[in-house]
């Protein structure tokens, strides 16, 4: 029986997917860096926090600064920009993969993101905190010479994210937290899920057992847009990240996206963008 509570281990620590990098444990070598350093598509969850100093990153075409005490996350399948690193700058950062999430006793709501808000600013008691976890899973990670138990390795991401995912919401009421949140949640889960079935309002607000008014209103008052329109945002992301980083004809996206016309698709690009499908690909190049 031993043995095969040490097989399940191993076998459970082989999946697990986690890194940590830091000042004190930078990317090895200039090559390395500067590959990651190229504009990706994310696999992983990304979260920084900035000990001192000050950044810009790129997530989703949009550049955002993080400094001294704030916190970035990015989820997967995010378009991801980072910059090169300014020599003034002490930060932490981990990514870790679905499948090690998943292994974690319970879920983090701010993960995706309900708030439209992926920076989080700690106060200093959170921060120091946070600070001191990041640095347990440096250490447990590159600095032991004695490999850690992949148990004690959940147990401290676990703590890092309840840290996150409570200073995420702190400014919000805790009945709305606990109520409303799981609901908008789900609907931002079947988002993603169903992107390029593209159902209707309607079917969406009977799978979360809501009215449509009801659902209007959850929607509204969280990302401040209707369903429909959180939809369509949601699908034209997509369409930009594909953009970037496929070879595939406004026609072909178009498909990809569950649209059955193109030249619809072009037109909601450009109402939604600001921008032609061809003027999106040209700034790109630029």
């Amino acid at each position: 029986m031993q043995e095969a509570n040490d097989k399940s281990k191993s076998s459970r620590s082989d999946k697990l997917k986690i890194k940590v990098n830091s000042n004190e444990n930078p990317y090895p070598s200039t090559d390395i860096e500067q590959k990651l350093l190229e504009p990706r598509r994310l696999t992983s969850y990304f979260i920084v926090l900035i000990d001192s100093g000050s950044i810009t990153y790129k997530l989703d075409l949009q550049d955002i600064t993080v400094s001294e005490g704030d916190l970035l996350f990015a989820m997967p399948n995010q378009i991801f920009v980072p910059p090169s690193k300014t020599d003034d700058l002490k930060y932490f950062k981990v990514l870790f993969d679905e499948n090690t999430l998943a292994l974690l006793p319970q879920g983090f709501p701010f993960l995706v993101n309900p708030l439209n808000s992926q920076t989080i600013t700690l106060d200093h008691a959170a921060r120091e905190r946070v600070r001191k976890v990041f640095e347990i899973l440096n250490q447990i990670l590159y600095t032991d010479q004695q490999s850690t138990d992949s148990e004690i390795i959940l147990a401290y991401l676990n703590l890092l994210l309840s840290e996150l995912n409570s200073a995420y919401f702190k400014n919000e009421p805790v009945d709305m937290v606990n109520t409303n949140l799981s609901k908008f949640v789900e609907f931002k889960l079947m988002v993603e899920t169903h992107l390029t079935e593209q159902p209707s309002i309607h079917t969406i607000a009977e799978k979360l057992a809501l009215t449509t008014n009801s659902l209007y209103r959850l929607v509204k008052g969280y990302s401040g847009t209707s369903p429909k329109d959180f939809f369509t945002n949601r699908l034209m992301i997509e369409a930009q990240r594909k953009l970037r980083y496929s070879n595939l004809s406004v026609k072909e996206l178009a498909y990809e996206l569950g649209f059955n016309d193109p030249d619809y698709f072009s037109r909601l690009f450009k109402k939604s963008t600001g921008k032609s499908v061809s003027d999106f690909l040209h700034d790109q190049d630029l």
